[in-house]
């Protein structure tokens, strides 16, 4: 009787795929060498198969992690869209909406306690509380600025203090337009092949991946969407227009960066050094802004936090 042996491990292979024997590559090998051959799709594919995974073993936080990466890849490009397919990408939107809806995830979580609380602030405290969360991207986005494609992250430093600057007097028309070329960079950043591949050392810890970006709704749109709002309101104030732009408040938990604390081991958030410091100077910002804060001490913070390591342990 010829054995069925050969076929049963031939059909596990194909099964479990990111597992399987070639063989026996380790996930992060095959994602590394997706991510080599450029192969996009191939990359959404494995994201996706290792979310849905996490999401059957009940690990939300990994789900989380992995089944935005693939929509964040699929979505950035019709050609990669058409080469997953609809079956893979219907079935990942579901599984991220059926996500959304878990209120105990720190991704829900935190935005929506920032959503209610910036309900009781005006205009100018909630774009202050977020350029005060910005401020503590600056070193980060340095690090990231030495890969090539990331320059725009570099400019944050900048970016915070002629926003500052011109919520007290008009800025000159160079520093709109170069505020509008840093914002249109930033939407720009996603899609580009070193979102998905670069990553730079971080002191003591593991590498950080751009793509590390990739949660809170994806941080470069966060600023982009940030700094568009801004320009909006600068322009509506030239023109001295009645009716002004209202300020977002997402902005303010995108320093968190909770996928690269996942990705790099984490099993709770709320257990991570970095994380509860980020939210503990979260809560202190709001307290600040409530307060009746002059503009020096508001200028004092943002240049303190933007000479923060927030990665550091």
């Amino acid at each position: 009787m010829q054995s069925v042996l050969p076929k049963i491990k031939q059909e596990m292979t194909v099964m479990f795929g990111l597992f399987g024997k070639k063989e026996e590559a380790a996930p992060e090998e095959r994602l590394a060498s997706l991510q080599n051959k450029k192969d996009w799709a191939g990359l959404a594919k494995a994201y996706y198969e290792l979310g849905t995974a996490a999401m059957e073993q009940g690990d939300l936080n990994h789900a989380q992690l992995w089944l935005h990466r693939a929509d964040t890849i699929y979505s950035a490009d019709d050609t990669t869209y058409e080469k997953v397919g609809d079956k893979l990408t219907d079935d990942c939107s579901d599984r991220i909406g059926t996500l959304e809806d878990e209120e105990g995830l720190l991704y829900n979580a935190v935005p929506a306690q920032i959503e209610e609380k910036a309900e009781e602030l005006n205009d100018l405290q909630v774009r202050i509380w977020g350029l005060l969360s910005i401020a503590r991207l600056v070193r980060l986005g340095e690090r990231l600025a030495a890969l090539p494609g990331c320059e725009a992250l570099g400019q944050l430093g900048w970016a915070v203090d002629m926003m500052f600057k011109s919520l007290q007097q008009p800025p000159t028309q160079e520093e709109f337009q170069r505020l509008m070329d840093l914002c249109n960079s930033l939407y720009e950043l996603n899609g580009r092949p070193v979102y998905y591949t670069g990553q730079v050392d971080v002191p003591g810890g593991a590498p950080f991946q751009v793509f590390d970006l990739n949660g809170m709704m994806g941080v470069e749109q966060e600023l982009n969407d940030y700094i568009d709002s801004h320009l909006r309101l600068l322009a509506a104030l030239s023109q001295g227009a009645e009716e002004l732009p209202a300020a977002g408040s997402s902005i303010v938990a995108c320093a968190l960066l909770p996928d690269y604390y996942i990705r790099t081991g984490a099993e709770e958030l709320n257990d991570v050094p970095q994380i509860r410091a980020e939210l503990a100077r979260v809560e202190d910002d709001y307290r600040f802004v409530s307060s009746s804060f002059t503009w020096e001490q508001a200028a004092q913070k943002i240049s303190e936090y933007k000479q923060l390591d927030i990665l550091a342990k």
